[in-house]
């Protein structure tokens, strides 16, 4: 499968083309006669990469949180819980694929874990409705917390989705009430819960899921009250651009972490997650297992206490 670049990657894209392309000169030139040549290249971009990453404006870092190689739910599952079963269904309407969930255990601790799922091919997609959850999926992630309370189990989020689905149908069976009951259960949960926002973090249809004890977040991604797109139309009626609104709207992990919506930003490889799953899940894994250790400490009383608190301070500080 060819690599996908995004558009500020261009010439990462164009010097890789001609590493490739000395590769296959060197194979009719002899074994080992371009090596050289090559490995200065792939050094060279590498650097770009590095460079390129380090600078990122927010629609820049809107991409890379969009990109479609980056680590979904279900690989994280894959990488981080051992002995998962998947729990599906809301036992009321269906079951919603956008948001996935089960019982597991994690680097050995017995847990609940749920998140958005966008599929990576057409049927996947089609599948999981492109990560946008429906009534079904909030009402289900009700369920599977209730589940974690009743036998005393942290909940691990996983959160990547621009929205909930916006449709007639959503709207027909209550997707506002839904949310509104997922993230009150979230912040009345007496576990502990951590939620990781690993690309999009998208209004409630994110924070559903996201009102957790800690919050935290990949380098690269983004968590906004609207994409970026939406917000350009409905404030300036699209007079602007979508990087300017997104610029505006400080929804970069690092204006997050400055207003104290998020509480820590899990650094990724250079390049993004998408450059290397295995060593961005992996930190990811050691950043929520850190948190966790901190959490379990504490009481049903102080976990609600200290996350009534944490969600009451946004706004009122860190804003300087």
């Amino acid at each position: 499968m060819a690599a996908h670049y995004l558009e500020f990657e261009r010439p990462i894209a164009d010097l890789e083309a001609k590493i490739e392309e000395l590769s296959r000169l060197s194979e009719t030139a002899g074994p080992g006669s371009l090596d050289g040549e090559i490995e200065a290249l792939r050094a060279r971009a590498q650097d770009m990469r590095r460079e390129a990453y380090a600078n990122l404006d927010a629609w820049q870092k809107t991409q890379v949180a969009r990109h479609p190689d980056r680590p979904h739910f279900v690989d994280y599952v894959a990488h981080l819980i051992e002995d998962f079963q998947e729990l599906r269904g809301d036992r009321r309407f269906a079951d919603d694929q956008a948001i996935m969930g089960g019982l597991g255990r994690f680097r050995g601790m017995p847990v609940v874990v749920m998140g958005h799922e966008k599929g990576r091919d057409t049927v996947g997609r089609v599948k999981h409705n492109f990560g946008y959850a429906r009534p079904e999926g909030y009402r289900k992630a009700i369920r599977l917390m209730e589940l974690a309370e009743r036998f005393n189990l942290p909940v691990l989020s996983f959160v990547d989705t621009a929205g909930a689905y916006p449709g007639v149908a959503s709207e027909e069976r209550g997707v506002a009430e839904a949310i509104a009951r997922s993230t009150e259960k979230c912040l009345m949960l007496e576990t502990p819960n951590v939620a990781v926002i690993s690309g999009e973090g998208g209004s409630g249809g994110a924070i559903a899921i996201a009102a957790t004890s800690r919050v935290l977040i990949l380098e690269h991604a983004i968590y906004s009250v609207i994409a970026p797109e939406g917000a350009n139309s409905i404030l300036w009626r699209g007079a602007r651009t979508a990087g300017e609104a997104a610029k505006a709207m400080k929804i970069t992990a690092q204006d997050l972490e400055r207003m104290k919506i998020v509480d820590r930003i899990i650094p990724e490889p250079p390049g993004g997650a998408h450059s290397d799953p295995e060593a961005a899940m992996t930190a990811v894994g050691d950043a929520v297992e850190e948190e966790l250790k901190a959490l379990l400490a504490l009481d049903p009383a102080t976990l609600k206490a200290k996350r009534a608190e944490r969600f009451y301070a946004i706004g009122r500080s860190g804003l300087q």
